[in-house]
């Protein structure tokens, strides 16, 4: 019998171990650790997937370590614009809110979008009123902001380059990633899958990438659920989460071979970079990254959390 099972991500890029400090890497795998424990013991008690991956990525977007609500990157403008989605495998419902400025927590306004909304997606000041209208908590743009993310900004101005949420040197234009996400089997065999970001560093404003996009950055079906961080234009080219759907509905592929021809083969292909979590109907993960890094924990009832940050650890 399947077990319970949940995998977050944090974001995938340059991210190696030579260049973080052993603090800054505890305070990574500390965060990724508790949220994941507390998914655990969410679906232990019965929690569907679709709540247990939501409260799960609201947890990351209070988290000012990585780029999604608190902590999420600026536009070159120098606000914040945040995307999410959410999307619950058993109805194949979807939800989603896109360049949102002042929604705290932008994947419980696209839950409510998926729940109580005739629509998918909601973009600007009308998913603004409508997230204020479902009594959502409101707070002033500068709340996201964090000085290292100022500070990031600065220096991506001064170089002319959109840069990637998890590195400080430069990048070349088709490594500028990083989100937050969540996938989850819960005990009675349902699936979810929720994303949320804050884009690219100095990105244009009224950019939207793959994130907030069910099937590009995010995806749920009664067989696979997915969450993505890569190169937004790229996944939403090649419709990545669903992508992994079709090659294992229609292909018969298994989740490990799907998911690595998207992200091995398919997204290089076309000069992308990045990676994705994903969890089948059996509970099998798939957690695959082609860049340096990818933030990434998952939980399986009833064993330890495994946490793991760089290409050599663990999954």
């Amino acid at each position: 019998m399947a077990k319970a099972t949940i995998a977050i991500h944090g974001g995938a890029g340059a991210i190696a171990r030579a260049s973080m400090n052993a603090g800054d890497e505890q305070r990574y795998r500390q965060a990724l650790s508790l949220i994941v424990a507390d998914a655990q013991s969410r679906l232990a008690a019965g929690q569907s997937a679709l709540d247990v991956v939501t409260e799960a990525v609201r947890q990351l977007e209070e988290c000012p370590l990585f780029n999604a609500g608190r902590g999420a990157v600026l536009t070159h403008q120098g606000q914040h614009e945040l995307d999410a989605c959410v999307m619950d495998g058993s109805t194949r419902a979807a939800g989603a809110v896109a360049g949102v400025t002042r929604v705290r927590n932008p994947v419980l306004a696209a839950r409510a979008v998926l729940e109580n909304s005739p629509h998918v997606l909601l973009i600007g000041e009308g998913a603004e009123s409508f997230a204020e209208a479902q009594g959502l908590e409101r707070v002033e743009n500068h709340f996201f902001t964090t000085p290292q993310r100022r500070a990031q900004l600065e220096r991506a101005i001064a170089d002319n380059q959109m840069r990637l949420d998890h590195d400080a040197g430069s990048l070349s234009p088709d490594r500028k990633f990083g989100t937050v996400g969540a996938v989850a089997r819960d005990s009675a065999g349902g699936l979810a899958a929720a994303t949320s970001t804050g884009g690219i560093t100095n990105k244009q404003a009224g950019r939207v990438g793959d994130s907030p996009l069910p099937g590009a950055g995010c995806y749920a079906s009664a067989g696979v659920a997915v969450s993505c961080t890569g190169s937004g234009e790229v996944f939403m080219r090649l419709l990545a989460a669903y992508d992994v759907a079709a090659l294992m509905e229609y292909g018969g592929l298994s989740l490990a071979q799907a998911t690595q021809k998207v992200i091995m083969e398919k997204i290089p292909e076309l000069g992308g970079s990045g990676g994705l979590i994903a969890v089948d109907a059996a509970g099998n993960l798939a957690l695959p990254f082609n860049s340096e890094g990818m933030y990434r924990a998952y939980g399986v009832a009833g064993e330890q959390p495994v946490v793991a940050i760089y290409r050599e650890d663990a999954r």
